[in-house]
């Protein structure tokens, strides 16, 4: 059995790993901001990293952003390395939870994850590298498992909003929910927008190994997920989408492998029918194509490459046409930024049998929020501990490694980030239309 002891045998609910970082300092604010709701009112938390002086210049400059100077002394400084074991194991015993900031994952995630397990902490990380994630959980679940530990990985944008917006959508569903694709866009304000380099060295790794990711799915032996209803279909590489009014392309990221994992999951753990699932994600008008595919062929040839890696690493910018940066987005850049998920789903309505005829349903939820990589993903980070803290009863009774969807399908996790100010996550509007006769019924459900 699990267990989340929230009690005083450790000093911390939370330590943040990798505080300094570019996403770290943000996690820091948004954990400065909500220590009301932690357990019982209050959240004891720490910081941790490598620098001393760089943890210290964080709370420096958390204290000055949000107008709370205590936290220039009131917050622990804990120095770790992911290079000394010993380090981390000290920083460990001391937290409830750990969440880790530091990546790219493939490279210094192992270390944290291995040391939570032994030291019995609870794990989160906001890892968007699908090779990552189904390595831990093949190489450490039983671990886990034994140890009443929860590793969570993809708790930021990657892959919250997709994978409990998956599970809203079949909740929302009045039948049997057998599909689902999703279409994500962004905008940004008249300063532009980018992402910090971390997120591109990422992006160059995981193309880069993606022979290995297939050799390890193969070791986990499992069996194709079985097809309700009608077989989804797949979009092509580039097409105009209807349903977002622009140009869409397959999406990239870890969404897919983290939902997939999760259908998984509630299947064999709740016997729940499966849903099929599509992601893509818009890329505008013909000029932002022509740049994609500029920019992709240099990506998709260079990456094969070791030179060709150095040289996309050294300019990213250049390569990217300035969607990443080593600087990363401006306070600024990032206040007018904003995405939005649409779930487009079809099943068989409440009666109806799956297996008969082709489903006569259909459901379009939204998740919408703002700047995805340095705004809402230490929301989405910050409150999947806060829902570890707080619900502890309503989590999977074992520990293990776990998706976003596996661990919080049965929490109040949706509820909590939409009470967040200017988050609107997981339902604007649903609309359902239900065949009947030689026509259709509209039910309408309004936020």
């Amino acid at each position: 059995m699990a267990k989340v002891d929230t009690s005083s045998s450790r000093p911390y609910h939370i330590v943040i790993f990798g505080a300094s970082g570019f996403t770290g300092q943000f996690v820091v604010e948004e954990v400065a901001r909500i220590v009301s709701e932690g357990p019982n009112g209050t959240l004891k938390w720490a910081v941790a990293g490598r620098s001393r002086q760089k943890l210290d210049k964080v709370l420096e400059q958390a204290a000055g952003a949000l107008g709370k100077p205590e936290l220039r002394t009131a917050v622990e400084v804990i120095v770790a390395d992911v290079g000394e074991p010993d380090s981390l194991a000290a920083m460990c015993k001391q937290a409830v939870i750990v969440l880790n900031c530091v990546g790219p994952y493939r490279f210094w995630g192992e270390p944290v994850v291995k040391a939570c397990v032994e030291n019995s902490a609870h794990c989160i990380d906001i890892c968007g590298e699908p090779q990552f994630l189904e390595s831990m959980q093949l190489n450490y679940n039983s671990q886990a498992a034994d140890k009443g530990v929860y590793i969570v990985g993809a708790c930021g944008f990657d892959s919250i909003p997709a994978d409990m917006g998956v599970l809203y959508t079949r909740e929302q569903f009045k039948g049997t929910l057998t599909a689902v694709e999703s279409f994500l866009t962004a905008s940004t304000g008249p300063e532009g927008g980018s992402l910090n380099d971390g997120t591109w060295k990422s992006a160059i790794y995981g193309f880069a190994d993606s022979g290995k990711l297939r050799s390890l799915r193969k070791k986990f032996g499992h069996k194709p997920l079985p097809v309700v209803g009608s077989k989804i279909k797949r979009r092509s590489a580039l097409f105009y989408s209807n349903e977002v009014q622009q140009y869409a392309v397959p999406f990239m990221g870890a969404d897919p492998s983290v939902v997939k994992r999760s259908q998984r999951f509630l299947l064999e753990e709740h016997q729940e029918t499966p849903v099929q699932y599509g992601a893509y994600a818009g890329v505008g008008g013909v000029a932002n194509i022509a740049k994609m595919l500029f920019a992709g062929m240099m990506f998709w040839f260079l990456v094969k490459f070791d030179f060709g890696r150095n040289l996309l690493i050294k300019f990213p910018e250049f390569f990217s046409f300035g969607f990443f940066s080593k600087d990363g987005p401006t306070r600024k850049q990032m206040e007018c930024s904003s995405f939005q998920f649409a779930f487009y789903g079809e099943g068989y309505t409440e009666g109806q049998d799956p297996s008969q005829g082709r489903p006569n349903a259909k459901i379009r939820t939204l998740v919408q929020g703002p700047e995805a990589g340095y705004v809402a993903t230490p929301i989405a980070m910050v409150q999947a501990a806060i829902t570890i803290l707080n619900e502890p009863t309503a989590l999977p009774k074992k520990g293990g490694v776990y998706t976003p969807g596996a661990a919080f399908s049965r929490t109040t996790l949706v509820e909590r980030l939409n009470k967040h100010d200017g988050v609107t996550w997981l339902l604007c509007v649903s609309l359902i239309y239900a065949c009947v006769g030689a026509g259709f019924v509209l039910v309408l459900f309004a936020c």
